[in-house]
Parts: structure tokens; C-alpha cells; sequence
């Protein structure tokens, strides 16, 4: 009896029609149902617990499709993380299935050769899980490795249990990844999301390739941003223009039409949500505030729609959209407070941020620390990618601590906010003047050197905007000043009344109000 006799029915039904959707009839709709719906259905039914069949259980099914057999397992290895606790060797198994993936796109990406199966074809939404669980992967072993080194180099030459024998497990993970050093090998990772982007934007790529290629470079934004490389995250973004157009799939109904690829990252909201909050991130350490605010405060004023009309709670995955909607509040408290510009987020929003962080903000205002609290909750888990040499751990010890990585992001953050407290002073006593010698404001702020500091601070709020016109130069502050013959001239920054703002509130409450009362039960 072949292993294949050994399956229930419906799931070989399942994995026929799945790789008939993937390289025959490639229709999106049928894929949908497939990949949400009738996977999960049989995971509960046949594998809650458990693992699914191997590739080669399935092989069968698929015409031995290499590599349809591939992201199976991908898949399958999806489902399995999440419902154990992955061990080391789980970790490193992790990796050989993307890397045999990975090779296995990029070959028939770059030769056109699909062993005689047609082109593939994956929608946005799973072509994002891939890579999202990819990413995930990584930035998991990376923080895992670093915790192992550090775990075991207490046991180790002036660690606090120096002396002691250190448990089997620790043995076990130090000789499994000393064995294993080129698993998830930051260069390696990096080289499988830029090929994907190289292969997908090529004018001749399949539909497939086009959404791997967007994905994947949002991905690599991610990447950058987790290792603090801001400047190289935002421009990993680059691909994701209008101009980048996607022809629907051959399967598609004949009035669907092509999309871009800022418009296939919406149609992934989880993707969109990722992309945003990461973005945010690396404009915020870049100190270009307007645009962190314009980025975040869109896209939070979009969730608080959508949690007020339930349009998540069909999302798979949205108990995340909470905890992030969360962090991108916190960050706007921290960026319209360094950047008190006017309108630069939704009214809403900025009730929001007043509602959650307003006496975080108000303790910075009296003079106490704050910034770094409301940092640490908001931003991502920064990682380091070398490998330590594992080798040394119990024989040399280290001093170097496993979240070294995460400490040097919130002390550049730190170092960059050090000043804010003097900044917002300044700002605070040139509102109350059009001109003001030099020396009577160093007086009331009470610093000295403040002519240097005054013209460092000037420097220190320039910033970069994005524009309609590219990139071009801003200041933080609402206020603009110049220093001519020891005289500070000051001139406020004109407000614009956004009147569609004030009235689009006013409406919003008023439908709040009459769905109250259209909910209350009146009985005579």
C-alpha cells in the first residue's frame, strides 16, 4: 500500500485542486477559497494538532510538481510553528525549506523552465504570508541565537554561574548552531528577497513573480528596518510605484482589470498595515516627522473606521491589527509632540493619542523623562544579525547582552530626543515674540553657549518632506526665525483652517449619536 492510500479522500481532493490552481486554471476566486477556507477546514478536521502530510505523502496528487511541492511545504511548516514551540533543530529545518523554496522560484523564474507545467500562479495574499513567515523566521532564530550565546555564557569564564555545568539543552542548541552557522545568514536572506524583486519586475515575469517581487520588497523594508538600516528600508520601497502595473491572471473574469502594485499592497490589508507601520519607524529615526505622521496618521484614522464598523474581524490575522494600531497611536504621540505642526494628523487620531499617552506627554512637558517608555512600547524588535561564535561561549564568556541591538536603537532614538525638552522651551517663548535679542532668550531659557545652540537647534529641524514635487526641505517646528545684528526675528508659521475636517467630525458624531439612540429599546 502506497503512502497515497493512506490519505483521506478530501484532502487529496484539496491538493489536486490547489496545484490545479496554481498551474492550470489559475483563477483567483477558486484559489481564495482554497488557500482560506478549505485549507483551515481541514486542519481542524484532520490536523489540529498535529503535522500535515509530507510532500512526498502528496506527491501523487501534484503530477510531482517540484516545485508546487516546495510551497506546500512552506505552508504546511506555516501551520506546524504554529502550533508548537520550535526547537533548534525546527529552526534550522525552517531554513532548508526556504531556501529550498526559494532556490527552486528563482531557477524557474530566471530559465522560464517549469518542467513542463505552465507558469505559476499564487495570489497577493498568499505570495505576503510566504514572505511575511519568512521574515518572521528570521528575525526569530536571530533573536533566539543571540539569546543561546547569552544564556551560555554565564556558564563561562566571570559569568554569575562560572563554575557550574551547563544543562544538556544549552550543550545541544551551542553544537547545533555552531554545526549550522550558515543557517539564516543575514546575506543569504537578503539575496533571496532582492532576486524575487530582480525577477518579478521584469517585463516578462508571471503574475506570480509581479506579487512576489512587491512583497518582497516590502519585506526587505522590514529587514532593514529590524537590523536600523532607515535610510536603505525606505528606499527597498522603491518598486512599489503606479507605474509597476500587474496583468490579472489568465483565470480572471473579464471585467477584472490591471492594478498597480500600490494598489495590490491595499488589497492585502495586513501587508498594507506592515508596510506603514514600518515606514513610520525608519521616518521617525530619520527625524522626518511630517512624513511619519502623514504615513501613520492615514492609516490609523483608516483602522479606527474599521474597528468602529467591524470590517476586520473576517481578517485572518486581525487580533494584530489591535496591538499594531496601538504602537502607531504611541508613535504619533511621540512625533506630533516633536513636530507640533497643525493638521498633520486626523482629529480623531489626535484624540486618540490625547486619550492614551496625553499624561505621558504632559509629565515631558513638566520636565520628566517619557520619550523612551513610550518608545520602547511602539517599536519593533530590533535584531542583530551576526553570528557570535558559539565556540567561546563557555570558554571565554562574553559580556556582550543578547538585546544589545534593541538597546543601541532606543539610545539613537534618545540621543536624538535629548535636546527636545530645550526645543520646545524655545518654541514656548518665541511664540510670544516677532523679535527678541539673543541674549534676553538665553537668559529665559537658561543655557549657555546659546547663540551655537540656537543655531545648531535651527539646523537640528530641518528636515526632509515628501512633496509633490519630490523631496524637498521642511522644519519641524510651526515657527520660522533668522538671527540678524543679535536679533532673533520670528515669524509663526499661518494656520490653515481645514473646515472639511471640522464638518467631517461633526457628521461623524452625529451618526454615533443617532445609532445610540436607534439602539435603545423604548417600551410603552
Amino acid at each position: 500500500m502506497s503512502s497515497d492510500d493512506c490519505l483521506p479522500g478530501p484532502l487529496k481532493d484539496f491538493i489536486f485542486d490547489l496545484h490545479d490552481s496554481v498551474r492550470t486554471s489559475q483563477i483567483p476566486a477558486e484559489q481564495l477559497s482554497l488557500y482560506t477556507g478549505s485549507f483551515r477546514e481541514l486542519t481542524s478536521k484532520y490536523f489540529e494538532k498535529s503535522a500535515w502530510p509530507s510532500p512526498e505523502a502528496v506527491s501523487a496528487e501534484c503530477g510531482g510538481d517540484e516545485v508546487f511541492l516546495a510551497i506546500y511545504k512552506e505552508l504546511t511548516l506555516r501551520h506546524l510553528h504554529s502550533i508548537t514551540r520550535p526547537s533548534v533543530h525546527d529552526r534550522v529545518h525552517g531554513w532548508k525549506v526556504y531556501q529550498n523554496l526559494f532556490d527552486l522560484l528563482i531557477a524557474e523564474g530566471d530559465n522560464d523552465n517549469s518542467a513542463g507545467f505552465a507558469p505559476l500562479f499564487l495570489l497577493p495574499d498568499w505570495a505576503f504570508d510566504m514572505l511575511h513567515e519568512f521574515l518572521y523566521q528570521f528575525q526569530g532564530f536571530c533573536q533566539f541565537r543571540t539569546g543561546v550565546f547569552a544564556n551560555a555564557s554565564k556558564y563561562g569564564p566571570g559569568g554569575i554561574s562560572d563554575g557550574k555545568t551547563p544543562p544538556n539543552h544549552t550543550t545541544e542548541n551551542l553544537e547545533v548552531l555552531s554545526n549550522n552557522k550558515d543557517a539564516w545568514a543575514v546575506d543569504k536572506v537578503m539575496f533571496y528577497l532582492s532576486r524575487l524583486v530582480a525577477i518579478g519586475t521584469h517585463t516578462k515575469a508571471a503574475t506570480a513573480y509581479q506579487y512576489l517581487a512587491i512583497f518582497a520588497s516590502l519585506t526587505l523594508s522590514r529587514l532593514e528596518c529590524l537590523l536600523g538600516d532607515h535610510t536603505s528600508s525606505l528606499t527597498a520601497l522603491a518598486p512599489i510605484t503606479e507605474k509597476f502595473v500587474v496583468e490579472p491572471p489568465r483565470g480572471s473574469e473579464s471585467d477584472v482589470k490591471a492594478m498597480n502594485a500600490e494598489e495590490i499592497v491595499d488589497s492585502v490589508f495586513s501587508a498594507k498595515v506592515s508596510m506603514t507601520y514600518h515606514a513610520g519607524v525608519s521616518y521617525l529615526m530619520l527625524r522626518r516627522y511630517k512624513d511619519a505622521a502623514k504615513v501613520l496618521g492615514d492609516i490609523c484614522a483608516t483602522m479606527k473606521r474599521g474597528f468602529k464598523s467591524g470590517t476586520y474581524k473576517k481578517i485572518v490575522g486581525a487580533e494584530q491589527f489591535s496591538k499594531l494600531y496601538d504602537r502607531m497611536v504611541a508613535l504619533l504621540a511621540i512625533i506630533t509632540h516633536a513636530c507640533p505642526a497643525y493638521g498633520l494628523v486626523d482629529e480623531s487620531v489626535s484624540n486618540a493619542v490625547r486619550e492614551r499617552h496625553g499624561s505621558q506627554l504632559s509629565k515631558i512637558e513638566a520636565g520628566e523623562e517619557g520619550y523612551e517608555d513610550i518608545f520602547i512600547y511602539a517599536c519593533p524588535k530590533f535584531i542583530n544579525p551576526a553570528v557570535p561564535a558559539y565556540e567561546e561561549a563557555l570558554t571565554k564568556g562574553s559580556t556582550c547582552a543578547h538585546d544589545a541591538a534593541y538597546k543601541l536603537q532606543v539610545n539613537h532614538f534618545m540621543n536624538e530626543m535629548s535636546n527636545q525638552q530645550t526645543v520646545m522651551k524655545l518654541r514656548s517663548y518665541m511664540k510670544l515674540y516677532t523679535s527678541i535679542s539673543v541674549e534676553k532668550l538665553g537668559r529665559l531659557v537658561k543655557e549657555q553657549d546659546f547663540e551655537a545652540l540656537l543655531l545648531s537647534y535651527k539646523q537640528k529641524t530641518r528636515q526632509v518632506e515628501c512633496s509633490a514635487d519630490g523631496e524637498v526641505r521642511g522644519s519641524v517646528m510651526d515657527i520660522h526665525y533668522f538671527i540678524k545684528d543679535g536679533i532673533i526675528h520670528v515669524d509663526e508659521a499661518e494656520k490653515q483652517n481645514r473646515f472639511e475636517s471640522y464638518f467631517a467630525s461633526q457628521i461623524s458624531q452625529s451618526s454615533d449619536i443617532r445609532k445610540d439612540v436607534e439602539s435603545v429599546s423604548i417600551q410603552i
